[in-house]
């Protein structure tokens, strides 16, 4: 039974003061819904309409939470998207735990990320790619904004984030480090080597100035036509394409 109490608490992880003082957050749709319930984020309470839950029994066999079923129209009520017609979970956050960068780890440092929509993208992106790592400064969006995990269709899950003075972190001199801007090296020149971060500036301004001081090599996407910029996550796919094409 969905009771008013559960639905007053769903609606407050829409929001991110409550979702902070809870370390707890929500998760639509079917597709995403089985992405978190398959890795290893714990979940506590999963809402799945009668055709969701008959349709995965086995994987739901082995889940120890709380499982309500809610119809459709309550459903698309609960959550931020009107398109979640089938499934909803609230999962634990997971600490904001350093991550270890190895020798031959290409990993992308994001450098004030702030559209939700992008930051899920490049998440996705990087997922496609088979680069499992993110650094991203502390003022770059929050990772469970429901946007940044819709966008990133479940990707999240298998792609790890780590906020944290980036200027610190670039500073440490163990790695390569490559930042993307207007003017650089080409990227279908440069020599990537084995490993290396990469970051990538803010939608409006690019790479801040004192980020820029700690980057050895500007790289940057040849301009063909007449556009001023790229989307941040656009330009993500790009430098992913290019560094795994050196490696073949």
């Amino acid at each position: 039974m969905l009771s008013k109490a559960r639905i007053k608490f769903i609606k407050s992880l829409q929001v991110k003061k409550y979702r902070q003082q809870e370390q707890r957050f929500v998760v639509e749709g079917a597709k995403t819904v089985l992405e978190v319930l398959k890795s290893d984020y714990q979940t506590e309470c999963l809402l799945g309409t009668e055709e969701f839950l008959r349709s995965h029994t086995q994987l739901l066999s082995g889940f120890k939470g709380e499982q309500i079923l809610v119809n459709q129209k309550d459903m698309t009520s609960l959550g931020g998207f009107k398109t979640n017609d089938s499934a909803l979970v609230i999962a634990k956050m997971k600490a904001n735990d350093p991550i270890s960068v190895e020798r031959k780890d290409f990993v992308f440092v994001l450098d004030d990320i702030r559209d939700p929509g992008n930051l899920g993208t490049i998440i996705r992106i990087c997922d496609w790619y088979g680069i499992e790592k993110i650094i991203a400064s502390e003022n770059t969006t929050e990772l469970y904004n429901p946007k940044v995990l819709h966008s990133s269709m479940g990707s999240f899950t298998r792609v790890s984030l780590f906020y944290t003075d980036i200027g610190k972190f670039l500073s440490g001199g163990k790695h390569q480090v490559f930042g993307a801007f207007l003017d650089g090296e080409s990227v279908h020149q440069v020599d990537w080597g084995s490993g290396g971060l990469v970051v990538v500036g803010n939608e409006a301004h690019g790479i801040s100035g004192r980020i820029e001081k700690v980057i050895p090599r500007r790289i940057s996407i040849p301009k063909y036509g007449g556009a001023e910029s790229l989307n941040a996550a656009v330009a993500t796919a790009v430098l992913c394409d290019n560094i795994r094409r050196s490696s073949i």
